[in-house]
């Protein structure tokens, strides 16, 4: 969530904020926003002298984004809105090439990026018509969803069947939003065409699967079962209902979703485990994101990524993002999923779906 202040709050800020002080010190010094140590009163008297600072410092504060932390980023934010509002309501222009060099450097942060990116179209409109088209396999979320929206309305425009054919396939290279995704999909599978979304997003599918283990009064999400303390697929346990095995299953549906509640019946107050191996071709950095309605607690490679203990909130594609270090050769992630023992109807879902993707959301696929 970001928390702004109204360029109206600048006037109120502390007189001690003066454009004496160093537009680079007080960058340094709003970089340090929320550490110990540093009083908020310092935080703003920098933001009010960096917002006198003028256009020489707009580049600046961009790359400052970089690194820093949220709160942080609100504050470089206001400061950068703050100036290019002054400079804009003066009729001075903002340095356009500069900034658009920026906005073209994949490796800054992109939320910079796209605050560079609005401000400089308020100067030059017809930027996104230069600029968008470029953006389709962009690291920026943001940039993707425009240049994917560009490709499906040029396709839906079409009068040629091959064309909007070719249109659609082309958008679907970057498109990472399920709204996207979806119109694309329909509009491929209407005119005959394949889509596999399974890989297009990268969902696993192919898992080995154990349980049930006791969860009755919530207990067992603390509970290290044997499969937390190492992943061997010939064992067998004592379970919630007698022995257990693990047992594979493979996924059909399009966002390889497991119904445990369907496919392996629903226990009430139990925990199941799902394993499976990730090759890599080489040591990366990706995110595990993963969506279920229900307690679950995930590693890599045996070592705990994240945990979240809650119960039939809500579900939905991407709910949770894990950023995980993948090793080159195969990787074992580890999927606990507990189930409580209410009755209401909409507490009886038990499933979850799991991705590989890179921070944009685009599938990283493993090594074939």
């Amino acid at each position: 969530m970001k928390y702004l202040l109204p360029l109206s709050m600048l006037l109120l800020l502390p007189a001690a904020a003066t454009a004496a002080e160093n537009p680079a010190t007080a960058i340094d010094t709003i970089r340090t926003a929320g550490s110990a140590g540093v009083s908020s009163s310092d935080t703003r008297a920098a933001l009010a002298s960096l917002t006198k600072s003028g256009s020489s410092s707009l580049l600046p504060i961009l790359n400052a984004f970089e690194g820093s932390s949220v709160l942080a980023g609100n504050y470089l934010r206001n400061a950068f809105e703050a100036i290019a509002d002054a400079e804009l309501k003066a009729g001075r222009r903002l340095p356009e090439q500069e900034i658009l060099a920026f906005i073209r450097t994949e490796s800054q942060s992109p939320s910079a990026r796209r605050l560079a990116y609005e401000w400089l179209l308020k100067q030059n409109p017809d930027l996104d018509t230069e600029l968008i088209p470029q953006m389709l396999l962009d690291p920026a979320a943001e940039f993707r969803r425009d240049a994917v929206a560009l490709l499906i309305q040029q396709a839906e425009s079409s009068d040629q069947p091959a064309k909007a054919v070719a249109l659609f396939r082309n958008a679907l290279q970057g498109a990472v939003h399920d709204d996207q995704v979806k119109k694309i999909t329909e509009a491929l599978r209407a005119a005959g065409e394949q889509v596999n979304l399974q890989k297009h997003f990268g969902f696993l599918t192919d898992w080995m699967l154990i349980g049930p283990f006791d969860n009755k009064d919530m207990k067992g999400f603390a509970v290290a079962y044997p499969p937390e303390e190492q992943v061997k697929l010939d064992a067998r346990y004592k379970g919630q209902l007698g022995d257990v095995a693990w047992e594979p299953l493979s996924i059909d549906d399009d966002y390889g979703l497991i119904d445990i509640a369907k496919q392996l019946s629903n226990y009430k107050g139990s925990v199941m485990y799902a394993a499976t191996g990730f090759e890599s071709d080489r040591k990366q950095s990706v995110e595990l994101r993963l969506g279920t309605p229900n307690a679950w607690k995930l590693w890599v490679n045996g070592k705990l990524a994240f945990e979240r203990e809650e119960y039939h909130r809500s579900t939905r594609m991407d709910q949770y993002k894990v950023p995980v270090e993948l090793n080159a050769g195969t990787n074992t992630i580890l999927v606990k999923v507990c189930q409580n023992e209410q009755t209401d109807d909409w507490a009886q879902v038990y499933q979850f779906q799991l991705r590989v993707c890179d921070s944009a959301g685009s599938a990283v696929l493993p090594k074939q």
